[in-house]
């Protein structure tokens, strides 16, 4: 089984990670790794967290003369921004954070809830993800997360393959799939962070090259949109998740949600076995597995938590009403995190991946992956 955890707090000496049941033989590119790190730290609206750190990955274990053995990989992040020790508890608790849940929960501290619970964490979730994009990447799979919303305002995304795609968003300030709204948007995020607020946004992920049957119908724990869709809930500011046609789906009649089997006997020779779909609303899950088709996930962000003006909290001392604490943050970061919703998408498929076709080694799981394919243009 293919497996992680992360520790580490926002401003504590290290981000750390170690990730289990990572298949032997994979060469691994680490600044791939740190070119995603980067991008988790870009995007317009970011705060003066991201111009103090350089996220750069360090492997510690698991790795031998660049190539995995199939042992525990561990990975580090390290905070330049290290000040935990000096750092005082705060008295008010922000809403839309942790910190009075927490605070009660635990019996202690705001500053104890807040560092964990701080996105600064998916740092280490990202280098993990990447990690497994390259094991993916053996075997034809691409994996790209952008910005389809931003304030409010939709960017569709344009006809084209993900490579195309993959060049767009990393010309474009923000994310999305459309450079030329970058003003637009750049205009909008300094309106709002000069009026003391923060943005929300949409964000999509595609996979591209997928093959039929990673996860199964068997058990509800194991079926693979629901394992995508508690890793993508499962990142700091997420409030929803779509699949392919998501909620819309419940408002059309069934004749305009599932998708027409077709087939094409010139596509027989790619994963998808020549069984085409002429529409992709179910986004390449059916029955809690991979259909051949390209996968599509969304997640809803919220605004940052943290204003700085300041919504009306309680002070936990006096129990006398205050405004809500302060904490240096972003005005946006909705580029940042379809970043990390890439990568923990791409942690779940190669999850599913090394679960079907056995995780001890690359050369392995080639050999059952090409053995698989082989038997299913029988069926």
């Amino acid at each position: 089984m293919l497996r992680y955890w992360t520790a580490g707090e926002s401003h504590g000496k290290t981000l750390l990670t170690i990730v289990d049941g990572f298949p032997a033989g994979v060469t691994i590119d680490c600044e791939a790794i740190n070119h995603d790190l980067a991008l988790r730290q870009g995007g317009y609206g970011r705060g003066g967290r991201q111009r103090i750190e350089t996220d750069k990955v360090e492997i510690l274990t698991g790795v031998w003369k660049g190539e995995t053995l199939g042992a525990p990989i561990s990975l580090q992040v390290i905070n330049r921004d290290y000040k935990l020790e000096k750092m005082e508890d705060l008295e008010r608790p922000r809403p839309g954070h942790g910190d009075l849940t927490g605070a009660i929960k635990y019996l202690g501290s705001i500053r104890g809830v807040l560092e964990r619970a701080s996105a600064r964490e998916t740092a280490v979730r990202v280098a993990t993800g990447s990690l497994c994009k390259q094991l993916l990447e053996h075997f034809g799979i691409k994996t790209l997360g952008y910005v389809a919303e931003l304030g409010g305002v939709k960017v569709p995304a344009p006809a084209g393959t993900i490579d195309e795609h993959r060049k767009l968003r990393e010309s474009s300030i923000v994310y999305t799939l459309d450079p030329s709204k970058d003003d637009d948007f750049r205009t909008l995020i300094d309106r709002t962070g000069k009026e003391g607020d923060t943005l929300g946004g949409v964000l999509e992920v595609r996979v591209e090259g997928l093959p039929f049957g990673l996860g199964t119908h068997a058990q509800w724990d194991r079926k693979l949109d629901g394992r995508i869709a508690h890793a993508v809930m499962a990142v700091q500011a997420i409030k929803g998740v779509e699949i392919g046609m998501g909620f819309d789906a419940a408002r059309r009649p069934g004749s305009e949600v599932h998708d027409p089997i077709e087939y094409d006997a010139s596509k027989a020779d790619q994963p998808s076995l020549g069984y085409t779909r002429p529409s992709n609303n179910a986004g390449g899950l059916e029955a809690g597995m991979t259909n051949g088709q390209p996968l599509v996930v969304r997640g809803a962000m919220k605004p940052i938590s943290t204003l700085r003006k300041a919504l009306g909290s309680i002070n936990m001392e006096t129990k006398e009403p205050e405004a809500a604490s302060y904490e240096r943050s972003d005005v946006c970061a909705v580029s940042a995190a379809g970043v990390i919703i890439e990568n923990v998408v791409a942690f779940e498929v190669a999850r599913a991946f090394v679960e079907k076709f056995g995780g001890d080694s690359l050369q392995e799981m080639k050999a059952r992956y090409k053995l698989f394919l082989e038997m299913a243009k029988e069926r």
